[in-house]
């Protein structure tokens, strides 16, 4: 039985000041009408009924999660008591999970990822779980055929060994690389034998707790008595005992230390959305190549992301800038250099 575990407590600084702490990216409409939250949902809802979508988040949060996602049950949403980095957020999840639909297989799924071929998506989900019914003690990850020498992701390096599995090639993973520097990034598109780690893993639910166990015995350790206890009771032992877990990636923790893990190339216009560039790349743009998002009114501008939310701006004459106006902070600067606009928050 397939099931969702949609990862949603990143802070998303990178956004920052349209970001904020109290409402980070995955809250927030960068893209669309829905929030990236909302969109990820949705995304996977026709494969994944509602009742096995699993939401894990950050205290602070709970209330956004039921406010975007009213039809989700309470027992849906995971409480992460603080932010330990994704093999805690795993774990627990996984504990969960199990407790209510046992032998089940999880597709693990951040919750700010934008991808714009969702059928193909799916049908490379639902080849995945097809794979592990095969081949129970593996792991699926999605790989994003790269189409840039970029050094914000993480890269996957492709081993020889491929089993077909429905339409799809599932082959073995030689390693997980780092974000490279430049040079190195554009070696690893030469080579053609690398994807993008685009932190999407199906598994067994049981095997990545047994994986757990063996590799992260102090997180298995701090959250085993999920498994036994009383529902009820399973928030106190969270608030007890999450603190004594290994605060870890998933990739770190797990990924770096396991053999029989398969990636399934994927061309499902995938972006991470990850900096404003990203935004530039998907909304749509007026005839003079602007972004305007909220209250905005321009005169002869061209090349501009404008982005308010409490009050209206009027731009005249003004070109190749942007400008983010959220909650009292107006940030305006070269268009160029919006990437940079995380440097400006402790001024």
């Amino acid at each position: 039985m397939l099931c969702a575990l949609i990862m949603a407590g990143g802070k998303g600084t990178r956004f920052w000041p349209f970001s904020t702490e109290e409402k980070p990216k995955q809250f927030l409409k960068l893209l669309g009408e829905e929030t990236m939250l909302q969109m990820t949902v949705n995304r996977i809802k026709p494969l994944i009924p509602l009742e096995r979508i699993f939401i894990c988040t950050g205290e602070k949060y709970i209330s956004l999660v039921k406010e975007q996602l009213p039809e989700i049950d309470d027992r849906n949403i995971i409480l992460e008591p603080e932010a330990r980095n994704t093999a805690p957020c795993v774990a627990l999840s996984a504990f969960i999970i199990n407790r209510y639909y046992e032998a089940s297989t999880m597709v693990v799924l951040p919750a700010d990822h934008l991808i714009n071929n969702e059928e193909r998506f799916l049908s490379i989900i639902n080849s995945g779980e097809i794979f592990l019914k095969d081949y129970p003690e593996a792991i699926v990850t999605l790989g994003i055929t790269p189409d840039r020498p970029e050094t914000g992701y993480g890269y996957i390096k492709l081993s020889k060994n491929t089993v077909y599995v429905d339409e799809y090639n599932a082959i073995e993973v030689e390693r997980f690389v780092e974000k490279p520097d430049r040079e190195k990034a554009e070696q690893y598109i030469r080579e053609g034998n690398y994807l993008w780690n685009g932190g999407m893993f199906i598994w067994k639910t049981d095997y990545i707790l047994t994986l757990i166990e063996r590799l992260l015995p102090e997180t298995y350790k701090a959250l085993v008595p999920i498994k036994t206890s009383r529902e009820e009771e399973i928030n106190e032992i969270v608030l007890r005992n999450y603190g004594n877990t290994e605060s870890i990636s998933i990739d770190f923790g797990i990924m770096e230390h396991c053999d029989n893990i398969y990636v399934i190339p994927s061309n499902i216009g995938w972006d991470d959305v990850g900096s404003w560039e990203s935004v530039d790349r998907y909304r749509e743009k007026d005839s003079e190549g602007n972004i305007y998002i909220g209250s905005v009114n321009s005169i002869s501008g061209y090349n501009n992301l404008v982005i308010t939310n409490d009050h209206n701006v009027i731009i005249d004459g003004l070109s190749d800038i942007y400008v983010i106006e959220n909650q009292g902070q107006i940030v305006i600067g070269p268009r160029h250099s919006i990437d940079k606009i995380k440097q400006l928050r402790n001024l």
